[in-house]
């Protein structure tokens, strides 16, 4: 297993692998901490930003924002895991530490293979072509030409984007912000991964193609990898996981079966 960097050993209340299961990911009492650099008031904030990079001297103060705090699980080989939550509890920066994009302030993360994050936001390169942009998308993924130029057609259909014309030959920019969504995932979901981790990405298409992600996903978990959705929309989480993680305020809320998890969650909201 891979090691994210830590500040700490392991603690001994982090969870253990089940016997007969295989551990893709163990989080063990993670910490995450955002530190911004420069007083959060004052007047002509661009200037004073410019004239203290000329100057190369920092702003006055440092805010720490601990986003992620003391989150400890194992998620095991062939299971697709819900992360829910209120906007700002931490979901998109958890994934983002297991992947391996941010460091750990205290605590560790083991992963067993390579996690591929996707979200929403993913780059694609707006002045290239859809087209162009699958063969980067997927060399980037780690598909060799080959691989990319036989999945070529598939991605392409399974995106949807060419329903209406050829989109596929126009730069990304003329394409709407769904068309883009679905775009990057068809791409993702075009390779085998060890850990998938999506972020919102289903939230951005409609139902059809909400149905073949959903049983894409599905796919990827029979195919012995382990997939993490964020998601807003529980019915999505509901079809698609199994399993479910609830964080609020950057600790982890609950852990258990999906319906068990959704409802006290639904409670949350609704009161």
């Amino acid at each position: 297993m891979a090691v994210a960097e830590s500040t700490s050993p392991p603690s001994e209340t982090a969870d253990r692998p089940e016997a007969g299961r295989v551990p893709t990911v163990i989080c063990d009492d993670l910490h995450i901490v955002y530190r911004v650099y420069g007083g959060t008031r004052g007047k002509g904030s661009a200037t004073s930003a410019l004239s203290r990079i000329v100057r190369r001297k920092p702003g006055g103060g440092v805010r720490e924002v601990h986003a992620v705090k003391g989150v400890s699980f194992t998620a095991y080989r062939g299971e697709a895991i819900g992360l829910i939550g209120s906007n700002g509890s931490g979901k998109s920066t958890l994934l983002r530490a297991v992947a391996g994009l941010l460091p750990a302030e205290r605590g560790r993360v083991y992963t067993d293979g390579q996690p591929s994050l996707l979200g929403v936001n993913a780059a694609l390169m707006n002045d290239l072509t859809g087209e162009r942009n699958v063969v980067l998308g997927g060399l980037a993924m780690g598909m060799s030409r080959d691989q990319v130029r036989e999945r070529f057609d598939g991605i392409v259909e399974f995106s949807g984007i060419n329903d209406k014309g050829d989109f596929i030959s126009l730069p990304m920019r003329t394409y709407s912000s769904g068309m883009s969504a679905r775009l990057r995932f068809s791409i993702a979901a075009a390779k085998d991964h060890d850990v998938l981790m999506i972020d919102e990405a289903l939230a951005t298409g409609d139902k059809k193609f909400q149905k073949r992600s959903e049983a894409r996903i599905r796919e990827l978990r029979a195919e012995a990898g382990t997939v993490f959705l964020v998601s807003h929309n529980n019915k999505s989480i509901r079809d698609t996981c199994e399993r479910v993680l609830w964080l609020e305020s950057g600790t982890l809320r609950m852990d258990g079966p999906t319906e068990d998890v959704l409802k006290e969650y639904e409670k949350f909201t609704n009161r």
